[in-house]
């Protein structure tokens, strides 16, 4: 008896066929020599059977093919190609010394200490105007005249009852020396005279007023009155200011109380003057703090005849400390996290994250006190697609040289 359980076949190169029955086949054979064994008339079956597996099983790729994708799997592990990786494009600037100041930068408008109002004294029809706005005077200088008659009557009137008075006090002193009056009428007839004088003063005083004198000197900013208006006591005619010295009045926070000095000097810029820069001082500081904003008054003074105009808005820098010759970076290099400044410096073509230490910081420029040297290139623009270790390519390089002077805002 034969038993065939299991069997092989090779298809193609690389196809290899494992087969088996479920059932193993079993044909018995007579033990006569003479009779003919049964199983060869299976043997067209199982032919059949074993082809049909074979070709079912080696339906796979040509054997180039099948070479490449096998040798790709073994290149990257993963049977992925992996990604390459590009070089960042950045702009870089180098660390250099500059000089730098700090200061504390604010803004106000421009006021003039100067200022006065004029108002009419006394009542009367303005008859001319002498001055306009824009005219220069001088203190005690007419601008305008009022109806002056009534006044000057009653200063005539005054004076005749002075002089009247005057007359009977002299005739009563004569009496009184020869001891032909009491003493209460010569003394009555003198208090009667010293009333007079007052009441022609006063007059003359009332006489004056008609004509109105400017207070101070300065500019005509405003003429309020026009002639034929009838003007009362205290009504405004004239504005009159002195613009040979302005004033701007900066809110101060508490913490640069200690920084600030008088005679400090000041730069200034105006957005109506664009391009021109402007100097002053500090002429005073307040002592008080206000208790509800946390402020301090700092007044700065300014030379009016600069150009400069009363009300001006003007954006201030008051230099309270001077540094020559420190390392220096752009702000732009900066990075900033929970309080803390870094930098991308390059190295061999990557981008290296450095903790730095800063002093005065400005708009433009910052002081570095610890972290990077003199010449080290920092990453200024790109910087948001770097990260520490990123490898770069530089497209622009910032070498120019450095300006002679930064001012700076105390961190």
């Amino acid at each position: 008896m034969v038993i065939l359980t299991h069997g092989t076949s090779l298809c193609e190169d690389r196809c290899v066929l494992l087969y088996a029955t479920s059932t193993p086949v079993t044909y018995a054979m007579t033990s006569s020599p003479t009779s003919r064994p049964r199983f060869p008339a299976m043997l067209p079956l199982m032919s059949a059977i074993v082809l049909a597996l074979a070709l079912s099983g080696c339906g796979g790729k040509p054997g180039s093919e099948a070479d490449e994708s096998d040798a790709q799997t073994e290149a990257d592990g993963s049977g992925k190609a992996a990604d390459k990786v590009e070089a960042v494009p950045v702009e870089v600037a180098t660390v250099a010394r500059r000089a730098i100041a700090a200061s504390y930068a604010g803004t106000a408008n421009l006021e003039v200490p100067g200022d006065a109002q004029v108002v009419a004294k006394t009542n009367g029809v303005l008859l001319r105007v002498l001055v306009e706005e824009g005219d220069q005077v001088v203190a005690g200088q007419a601008l305008a005249q009022l109806d002056p008659e009534r006044a000057r009557l009653e200063a005539a009137r005054s004076e005749a009852t002075m002089r009247r008075l005057q007359n009977n006090y002299e005739r009563s002193k004569e009496l009184f020396d020869r001891k032909l009056v009491s003493t209460e009428s010569n003394d009555q007839l003198r208090f009667e005279l010293e009333s007079a004088k007052a009441a022609f003063e006063l007059a003359k005083l009332e006489l004056s007023y008609t004509t109105i004198t400017a207070p101070i000197s300065g500019v005509i900013a405003q003429r309020f009155a026009k002639p034929g208006n009838l003007i009362n006591v205290n009504s405004p005619v004239y504005r009159i200011i002195d613009n040979s010295r302005l004033e701007a009045v900066l809110n101060v926070p508490e913490r640069q109380l200690a920084t600030m000095k008088a005679g400090l000097p000041i730069q200034m810029v105006v957005d109506a003057l664009p391009g021109q820069q402007f100097t002053g001082v500090v002429d005073r500081i307040s002592p008080v703090v206000d208790a509800g904003s946390g402020t301090f008054r700092v007044v700065g003074a300014f030379d009016g005849k600069s150009g400069l105009r009363p009300g001006m808005f003007g954006r201030i820098n008051v230099v309270h400390d001077q540094r020559a010759a420190v390392l220096t970076v752009p702000r732009a290099a900066l990075i900033e996290e929970n309080g803390a400044y870094a930098v991308y410096v390059v190295r061999d073509k990557k981008a290296v994250r450095t903790p730095v230490k800063l002093g005065y910081i400005n708009g433009e420029f910052a002081e570095i006190l610890e972290g990077v040297k003199e010449g080290d290139p920092l990453v200024t623009a790109g910087k948001i697609a770097v990260r520490d270790g990123s490898a770069i390519q530089v497209v622009s390089s910032e070498t120019e040289a450095a300006p002679a002077e930064a001012v700076a805002e105390a961190k």
